[in-house]
């Protein structure tokens, strides 16, 4: 009797043994060891390549973006201090995603005159905050637009009534994007991949994806862990070349699980010098570094200016 007991007695911690170490070996991650922050609601383990959601890494719906031999792309991250704008170019299209505070506006409205660009394909208000559409309305004194995409037709400011007044005149008004959507910007093809990821105006972001050969680009406007996991759950695949951090690199955006989706190897952070938010935060820093991302931001380095050939990215700042 004694012997069997014994044999179930070890039976069980074999058992046990066993059980903690396969446990263990789910949770190996590149960013294990990064100090979380204990406040947040991000501070869950980071996902294994087999956590994934959605899973698939060649979905048949991922855009396919073949740039001809003679192809230009830029992203130029123009610098508008605590906020966010960014001028996409491909084959003599473009794009805007987002225009500052309101007093961007004649700067916006100087870099597309300077440029030449008196017709925009595609307008991105990312979100109804002021440091993200403020200074839209400069883009539309010098530009007209093919579409304005929003992630909402009404909200109750001065400054989002301008911006939807301006997109009315010099465009088509506001659409609100259906996830999955895409649009081609040349060769470049920019699909929708969420939005209206929460009820605050920072989680209705719109975060699209920017597809050119095999580099891709992540804009996510302000999207924090609510966002970023409402649009984990869909399965779409997030991985880009480059992540325009979310939030000005606040510690409320760039959870683990989102990153580890994301995987970029340049990041971008627009962010004004000396701002009284602490952005970015060095919690993000930390993640972004140990995910192997080289990082850029505009505080330290002004416009930033991207380039890719369909294979590779360079960087001028």
């Amino acid at each position: 009797m004694k012997n069997k007991f014994k044999n179930v007695l070890a039976a069980l911690i074999a058992l046990f043994i066993f059980g903690s170490l396969a446990a263990c070996s789910k949770t190996d991650s590149p960013f294990q060891g990064i100090p979380a922050n204990e406040n947040s609601p991000s501070i869950e383990s980071p996902l294994t390549p087999s956590d994934k959601p959605g899973a698939a890494e060649d979905s048949p719906d991922d855009p396919i973006s073949i740039p001809p031999e003679n192809s230009i792309f830029q992203i130029q991250f123009i610098d508008v201090g605590q906020a966010d704008a960014a001028l996409i170019s491909c084959d003599g299209h473009y794009m805007l995603i987002d225009g500052g505070n309101r007093n961007d506006s004649s700067r916006i409205y100087s870099i597309l005159q300077k440029s030449g660009i008196d017709h925009l394909d595609i307008v991105v208000g990312s979100h109804a905050h002021e440091d993200h559409i403020g200074g839209l309305p400069g883009a539309f004194q010098y530009a007209d637009a093919d579409l304005v995409l929003s992630p909402v037709t009404e909200y109750d400011s001065k400054i989002f009534k301008t911006f939807k007044s301006k997109a009315e005149e010099k465009g088509n008004g506001l659409t609100v994007p259906p996830v999955g959507s895409t649009y081609t910007l040349g060769s470049a093809v920019v699909k929708v991949l969420g939005l209206n990821g929460g009820e605050d105006a920072n989680n209705t972001s719109i975060i699209l994806k920017v597809v050119y050969g095999e580099t891709s680009f992540l804009f996510t406007g302000d999207a924090e862990y609510e966002a970023e996991h409402a649009v984990l759950d869909t399965g779409a695949d997030l991985s880009a070349t480059v992540l325009k951090v979310g939030h000005h690199g606040s510690d409320t955006s760039t959870c683990y699980p989102f990153l580890r989706a994301v995987m970029p190897q340049y990041a971008v952070i627009s962010v004004g010098a000396g701002n009284s938010y602490g952005h970015p935060s060095d919690n993000t820093l930390s993640k972004l570094r140990a995910a192997g991302a080289e990082i850029f931001r505009t505080d330290l380095q002004g416009d930033i200016v991207c380039t890719s050939d369909g294979k590779n990215v360079h960087f001028e700042a």
